[in-house]
């Protein structure tokens, strides 16, 4: 089990207190590379709830997403909505989806939208 960046949390914890949902990162995770824009837990609960109930198939889901968290801590997770997975020249979906990745599997991660140009 690894030790989390403790700046990466700072900055989960930023985006956890509602104060900007403006924060746009790119992370590599388990070989993956996903960018977007981060969002409150709490905020993308919703949202994937939303998601879920407007589903014909998985609506039953929507209840999982809507529970309320505990106590407050360092957060262990980040939400990402709006992001996409990189993955040769395009990004997937191409629209954006909803994205939760834990902390402690971030190998690498920068500020900012990163995307490939043909130029």
């Amino acid at each position: 089990m690894s030790k989390p960046d403790e700046l990466l949390v700072d900055v989960a914890a930023l985006v956890e207190s509602e104060r900007s949902n403006q924060m746009i990162l790119t992370v590599v995770t388990g070989g993956a590379v996903i960018t977007g824009r981060l969002a409150p837990e709490a905020v993308w609960r919703q949202r994937v709830s939303e998601v879920l109930a407007d589903s014909a198939q998985l609506s039953e889901f929507s209840a999982a997403f809507t529970a309320t968290k505990g106590e407050e801590k360092a957060p262990t997770h980040l939400h990402f909505h709006v992001a996409r997975i990189l993955q040769g020249t395009v990004g997937i979906p191409e629209t954006g989806g909803m994205y939760r990745v834990a902390i402690e599997d971030v190998s690498a991660w920068t500020v900012g939208d990163f995307s490939y140009s043909d130029q």
